[in-house]
């Protein structure tokens, strides 16, 4: 029988995998959008690289940052550009997450592009030139609707229960919301310096596009230029880790890889060629998971510790 101390060093290893499997998900590319010009004046590429620079440095303390390189003068190599990590991060998993970002964008994007924009499962970032024209709050990005369908009788009203939830729940929670339905997960996320006002009316018409686009789909998310939705219906209750992955860190992580779609003007102007899709599910529950399995876990090595120590007494 182990000893405490391996059970212990057991634990451990458990929860780092954990965490490491957890970073590795809220990293996966969703989608991007990129612009078709590129910089003229190598000043603005300079620029770019310091507002790199400076969001990154940020996302260890704040969940949403927005910043301007090359001064305020309103000249044409300024950048402008902001990250925004999803409302359920710690610092630690947002600067993780962030720290991705400028790579994934110099990859998936021309390294001198004026405007551009990468959505990745824990966090997105997007910035432009001074002057670039920015599309409405409420302009469809991108979309992905879950290919089953769900046909049983009820689930219009739980999908409509769930989804106005959501309204309230970002104006409540500044900004942010995760909770369910009667087995429908929603989540919502406004950009940081969106208003209150604002911010209801752009998931309310994520919701609607979610209503009318993904109709009987199983689940959907929904990305507009200022917010996004996500909704996934569980009618066998939400799953432990089966074939290619469980729920970790809030990301289902089995989610099938979707090509195409090029849905709508993204941030960077261009059309999204998406390279990624996961589906975003209610974090709180997948936390939920880990905090139960350490529980099981330690649990099991302090009944074995005790069995060690009170044999033959």
């Amino acid at each position: 029988m182990g000893s405490p101390e391996n059970h212990l060093r057991h634990l451990l290893l458990l929860l780092f995998l954990l965490h490491c499997s957890s970073a590795s998900d809220l990293t996966n590319l969703i989608y991007k959008g990129c612009a078709n010009q590129n910089f003229q004046n190598p000043i603005a590429t300079e620029n770019l690289k310091s507002l790199y620079t400076t969001l990154v440095s940020q996302s260890s303390n704040v969940n949403f940052y927005k910043s301007t390189s090359g001064g305020n003068d309103q000249s044409t190599t300024s950048i402008t550009g902001l990250y925004q990590c999803r409302g359920d991060l710690s610092n630690t998993d947002c600067n993780t997450c962030v720290k991705k970002l400028p790579e994934t964008i110099q990859r998936v994007c021309n390294r001198d592009t004026i405007a551009a924009r990468a959505q990745l499962v824990g966090c997105y970032m997007r910035y432009e030139v001074y002057g670039f024209q920015q599309v409405p709050a409420t302009d469809l990005l991108y979309k992905q609707c879950g290919s089953r369908r769900v046909s049983e009788s009820g689930f219009d009203e739980r999908l409509e229960a769930a989804l106005s939830l959501i309204p309230k729940g970002v104006l409540a929670g500044k900004g942010y919301y995760a909770g369910g339905y009667q087995s429908v997960y929603v989540l919502g996320q406004c950009e940081g310096d969106l208003g209150g006002g604002e911010c209801v009316n752009c998931v309310r018409s994520a919701a609607e596009i979610g209503r009318s686009e993904c109709r009987s789909s199983i689940s959907g998310h929904i990305f507009l230029q200022q917010c996004y939705i996500s909704y996934t219906y569980y009618p066998d209750g939400v799953p432990g880790a089966g074939e290619g992955g469980g729920d970790v860190g809030g990301v289902e992580t089995g989610a099938a890889e979707i090509e195409g779609d090029d849905e709508g003007g993204g941030g960077g102007g261009g059309r999204n060629n998406t390279q990624k899709a996961v589906a975003i599910v209610f974090g709180g529950l997948a936390a939920l998971g880990l905090v139960v399995a350490f529980l099981l876990v330690l649990k099991s090595a302090f009944k074995k510790k005790k069995d060690h120590y009170s044999y033959g007494g």
